[in-house]
């Protein structure tokens, strides 16, 4: 847990003078490691994709250094590389989940009887062909009615 101080939340306590004074918090909580082909088990990878849909926010901490002390997953320390790694299984996982999706929605969106089904359904297909091509959800360019939807 890490208070997040706010000096105008002090100068506010100051002129009211509360019995005290609670910081908002951040929980950070450390998820082990992610190697090439979790979203097919490989390492811990379903247990972190798991653990990663628990979360509101994702914080990548990639390790730039050597210690012969600590071991790295993959033998080598490539930053970029890691950071690919998290990117492309995250991706496989939004790609899984949406693929499980479409077909409960599929036959209500193409009737088109059901407007919120071919609202889901269309969107749900732009985001598909986005990660099909490489682009991680955050940057497939949803309108802001489209994400606050999704």
């Amino acid at each position: 847990m890490v208070a997040v101080k706010d000096e105008r939340l002090d100068n506010i306590a100051a002129i009211v003078k509360p019995r005290n004074v609670i910081y908002n918090a951040f929980s950070f909580t450390d998820i082990a490691g992610l190697v090439k082909g979790a979203n097919l088990g490989e390492g811990l990878g379903n247990k972190f994709l798991s653990h990663i849909r628990e979360v509101d926010a994702i914080c990548h901490v990639v390790r730039c250094f050597e210690d012969k002390n600590i071991v790295h997953v993959s033998g080598k320390i490539d930053p970029v590389d890691d950071i690919d790694t998290i990117n492309l299984e995250l991706g496989f996982a939004d790609l899984e989940v949406i693929d499980k999706r479409i077909p409960k929605i599929e036959k209500k969106a193409q009737m088109k009887t059901d407007a919120d089904s071919v609202k889901e359904y269309d969107i749900l297909m732009k985001i598909k062909t986005g990660l099909e091509q490489g682009i991680a959800a955050r940057d497939i360019g949803l309108s802001d009615d489209e994400k606050e939807y999704i």
